[in-house]
């Protein structure tokens, strides 16, 4: 029983320390126990996840047991050695080496091993240099702003109509319309409609253990990619074909971007490229907009909104600009806030890509390196009093390093302020023209996969 419980430790610590020993180098793994064979901390984890739902806590026991000392701790999850980071200079220090952690998605193969997530080098250069001209350039926010727009007021228009609606799945409803028409020129039909059954299968076999057997969401998210980029491998040949036909026909759409993108050498993107590219966007648009939507819905029904009202009594227009939306202070304050305490994604990965010593202590080549953002967000000593919404602490300075919502270095999440700017305008549509309340204010949330109250901040809704 003693050998089954210390054996990760006892494995990889000797490993590691033959290792050091061979090059002259006797620094040791950081603190923490890495728990049980194959399966690792796995238990620990979904007991602070699943059933305490004090998600927070699995770090605050770690500090409890081993003490703050360099920002980071060794343990074993999701199938592999990894050491988890949590303080902000350590997280700035694994941002800023892009060479010896690497990027590497669990489970990479459901959205693409050729999408922008999964590629290295000049390939991921070029591409998030177009999907950032695409979505989160002055000129295009200006043009998305105006799309998103008239789905948005339609839909608040009918929630009023059935006065009781749960905010999580119709804003799901609306995200997915707005980003399947910017994307891939999609209208609300039974094609979005099948796609988005799709992406609900998708995104839960993005973050689960990669088990390959049926019954399990890994083998069922891997199903549901497969029926996705048929949909949109469909789609891409029709346009293929009106090309070849000299069709003058443009859609001005990211899948025509991503179609005509070229290389220095003149190369365009294969088939599979630009197949994994818009099932990765969406993905990483669709529910973490969603998301943080809902929990705006969530945090702003007992909170004042007077800037956006004042606003609106000053415009005539039933629609408002990305420039006018950006300019308004106190909702961007909102919409920060919001995403800090939403903490849509808890969890960032990298593999170390050759063996790195920080402050005396050794992450070997291959491991995972979870850097813990959401604990970053939660943590008193970055935020006060953490777990209060409060967008008025945006008015002062923040702890160098403690925000880090759409991650850091050259992989800073391409479409940042896109995120931001659909989250502002719905907050603006929302706050001017209606109010609503919680139906259950005290509602329990789950956080996995993602965090989102149980009844999925179901709302009463009316218009002023």
């Amino acid at each position: 029983m003693w050998l089954l419980w210390w054996w990760n430790d006892v494995w990889y610590g000797l490993v590691t320390s033959t290792l050091r020993s061979s090059k002259g180098d006797d620094t040791a793994l950081p603190p923490g126990y890495m728990g049980l064979p194959i399966i690792g901390e796995m238990f620990t984890f979904l007991w602070y996840f699943k059933f305490l739902r004090r998600p927070d806590d699995y770090i605050n026991s770690k500090r409890h047991k081993y003490g703050d000392g360099i920002g980071m701790f060794k343990t074993h999850l999701f199938g592999r050695p990894s050491v988890i980071v949590f303080s902000p200079t350590a997280t700035k220090f694994v941002f800023r080496d892009e060479e010896s952690f690497i990027l590497e998605w669990p489970n990479v193969e459901v959205v693409g091993k050729t999408s922008l997530v999964a590629v290295h080098g000049k390939t991921h250069a070029r591409l998030r240099s177009f999907v950032t001209r695409s979505i989160n350039q002055p000129e295009a926010l200006r043009t998305i702003a105006n799309i998103v727009q008239p789905r948005m007021i339609s839909a608040l228009d009918s929630w009023t109509k059935r006065r009781t609606i749960t905010s999580y799945k119709v804003i799901k409803k609306v995200t997915f319309e707005n980003i399947g028409l910017f994307f891939a020129s999609f209208k609300p039909g039974p094609t979005l409609d099948m796609l988005g059954e799709h992406f609900v299968g998708l995104l839960s076999g993005i973050r689960s253990y990669p088990l390959n057997i049926p019954g399990f969401a890994y083998y069922h998210g891997l199903q549901c990619r497969e029926k996705t980029v048929a949909i949109f491998r469909e789609e891409l040949e029709k346009r293929r074909n009106k090309f070849e036909n000299k069709s003058n026909e443009c859609m001005n759409d990211l899948m025509d971007g991503l179609m005509k993108l070229e290389d220095e050498e003149g190369t365009r993107l294969s088939d599979i490229e630009i197949l994994d590219n818009i099932v990765s966007i969406l993905v990483a648009g669709y529910e973490s907009t969603t998301l943080a939507t809902m929990w705006a819905v969530y945090y702003l029904a007992k909170f004042p909104k007077e800037e956006n009202m004042s606003l609106k009594s000053i415009k005539n227009e039933q629609f408002v600009t990305s420039d006018e939306i950006l300019k308004m202070k106190y909702t961007m304050k909102v919409v920060d806030e919001t995403i800090r305490m939403a903490n849509i994604a808890p969890i960032v990965f990298r593999t170390t890509t050759k063996d790195v010593t920080y402050k005396g202590y050794t992450i070997p080549k291959g491991w995972n390196v979870m850097l813990w953002i959401r604990y970053l967000h939660t943590d008193p000593d970055n935020f006060n009093d953490p777990l209060s919404f409060n967008p008025d602490r945006w008015d002062a300075p923040m702890v160098p390093g403690a925000y880090q919502v759409f991650g850091g270095g050259m992989r800073t999440c391409a479409g940042n302020m896109l995120a931001r700017l659909q989250l502002a305008i719905f907050l603006y549509h929302l706050s001017t023209g209606y109010k609503w309340k919680l139906v259950n204010p005290d509602a329990k949330v789950k956080y996995l996969s993602h965090p989102k109250p149980e009844d999925g901040a179901e709302i009463t809704i009316q218009k002023l």
